[in-house]
């Protein structure tokens, strides 16, 4: 593992995984991170997001899992309810070494950066996942529609938007995103497919 430090990122603790590469659409109300946003757009910084453990979204401070991804904010939008919408895109993973409560109730963390995956391509036994990643990119993530061949030739790409689209409980994905060797997430989504198909 890499071992750059990152020092008080803002954590969000959320009941969904951010993988990296991957897109996050979240609606702000709490003042705590309506001034993590604010503060993130001043200094062009990102934010941790970390799958809720325990506790939940709003109100006390949640006990998130100790790897998340940095969450770095790609579009703000009025939403029609009048609250704040962000749109946040994930990048690189890292592992939380320390955190705290500030006074507001925001989440705060030093966190080691892990390195990107190393590029690989797809085995060819492997395949079929790539198939089934276009149907579903099809069907319900119009974002990566227009994605080039050769991200469906990364077995990381591959691996990670599989993950994020898959209909898996939030402690699979936790798992999937924590895997390091992005041929062996392959080979677990792999054995996993079985369970989505119809009798």
């Amino acid at each position: 593992m890499d071992d750059t430090t990152l020092t008080d990122l803002p954590l969000f603790p959320l009941d969904t995984v951010l993988f990296p590469g991957g897109r996050l659409a979240l609606r702000i109300f709490e003042r705590r991170y309506l001034d993590m946003v604010c503060d993130c757009a001043r200094r062009g910084g990102g934010f941790g997001v970390c799958l809720i453990l325990e506790g939940r979204e709003s109100g006390a401070p949640a006990v998130p899992s100790a790897v998340g991804t940095v969450a770095t904010i790609v579009d703000f939008h009025a939403r029609e309810d009048g609250l704040l919408g962000i749109v946040a895109e994930g990048g690189a993973r890292f592992r939380v070494r320390h955190s705290r409560v500030r006074d507001n109730g925001l989440l705060r963390g030093d966190v080691a950066l892990w390195p990107p995956e190393p590029a690989r391509r797809v085995p060819v036994e492997f395949a079929l996942l790539q198939g089934i990643l276009e149907r579903l990119i099809e069907t319900m993530a119009p974002q990566w529609k227009d994605a080039p061949r050769d991200a469906y030739d990364d077995a990381g790409w591959l691996g990670f938007r599989l993950a994020e689209l898959l209909p898996l409980d939030r402690d699979e994905q936790q798992w999937l995103l924590e895997l390091t060797d992005p041929l062996r997430r392959l080979a677990e989504l792999r054995d996993i497919l079985p369970r989505f198909q119809k009798d």
